[in-house]
């Protein structure tokens, strides 16, 4: 059973509790992890959840318009978190909290320093990152137009990369509604893939990026 403290993190315990009212809690969760700075949400397991429920018939809803709307959550809570970052970033930055731990902040500015605008997308997919990325960007006054286009990207892409895929997994295997432990792992290794990705591509980069600096330092060795 249960404790009171974890059932917020079972999309299946939020189903029975909430009934017609689920996908609303759903979204309600989306939105605080995506900007209001509790890292600690189920946004992963909820959007693949409310996919495979979806194609199971556990849940009524319009697939289309639940991403759309989730969608919009995911980004309002992107838009919150980074006026959050402009207005009084610096302060929480510098707080060493038992939730708003300053490891948290420096690893995501360390995320958004290597990725630059793309960390808007790419962090979507990765937890606690995504929660404060976007502050991040705010702290460093990203422009907000600039940040506007890439935090939407990244909505639309997590939501529906991950919605979809608890979609079409829930009609190839309808028994994972029974088994929904095995269905979440399947969403924490769909997140890691965005930073399998980038890992390589860093790899393939890092010899010629050594390259170039070796005969950049030849031919200041050659110069008289």
């Amino acid at each position: 059973m249960h404790s009171s403290s974890s059932n917020y993190m079972d999309p299946q315990w939020l189903l029975t509790h909430f009934g017609n009212q689920f996908f609303w809690v759903s979204a309600a969760i989306v939105f605080v992890e995506c900007g209001l700075l509790f890292p600690l949400l189920p946004g992963d397991s909820l959007l693949f959840a409310i996919g495979l429920f979806i194609s199971t018939g556990s849940f009524s809803m319009n697939l289309v318009l639940a991403m759309v709307l989730l969608s919009v959550a995911a980004f309002a809570g992107n838009v919150i978190g980074y006026e959050i970052g402009r207005a009084v970033g610096r302060p929480l930055y510098n707080r060493d909290g038992r939730i708003l731990k300053r490891k948290y902040f420096d690893e995501s500015h360390a995320f958004f320093e290597k990725h630059g605008a793309k960390a808007l997308v790419i962090g979507r997919f990765v937890p606690v990152v995504r929660t404060f990325i976007t502050v991040v960007a705010g702290v460093s006054r990203m422009e907000r137009r600039h940040f506007f286009v890439w935090s939407a990207v990244g909505a639309v892409s997590w939501v529906w990369v991950v919605t979809l895929l608890g979609y079409f997994l829930g009609h190839a295997f309808p028994a994972l509604k029974d088994h929904l432990e095995l269905a979440i792992l399947a969403v924490v290794a769909v997140s890691l893939i965005p930073m399998v990705v980038e890992v390589l591509r860093a790899r393939r980069a890092r010899p010629t990026v050594e390259t170039t600096a070796a005969e950049r330092a030849e031919e200041v060795g050659e110069r008289p």
